[in-house]
């Protein structure tokens, strides 16, 4: 026996019975003040990840420095096999 095949039709929504969103009730001038402000939220997040980072790289520089004035530190951490340097 064979089985029969069903053709399942579902109707598919027209694009003009898409519901409104909240992007098409809002005002432009208003859509336009929030675009503005995300992107100055943007800059200012970056900048401040940015200044964050030349902290981070500032400090780590002026530990290195005092590193390498340090004798203990450098005696520590130098190759110990003073042989190759006869």
């Amino acid at each position: 026996m064979a089985k029969k095949k069903r053709n399942m039709h579902t109707p598919r929504p027209e694009p003009s019975d898409k519901p409104a969103t909240l992007k098409d009730m809002l005002n432009p001038q208003v859509l336009e003040q929030l675009k503005a402000t995300t992107e100055a939220l943007k800059a200012s997040e970056s900048e401040r990840l940015e200044k964050e980072r030349q902290q981070r790289e500032a400090e780590r520089k002026a530990e290195q420095k005092r590193r390498d004035n340090d004798f203990e530190y450098l005696l520590e951490h130098s190759e110990m096999d003073w042989r190759k340097y006869k």
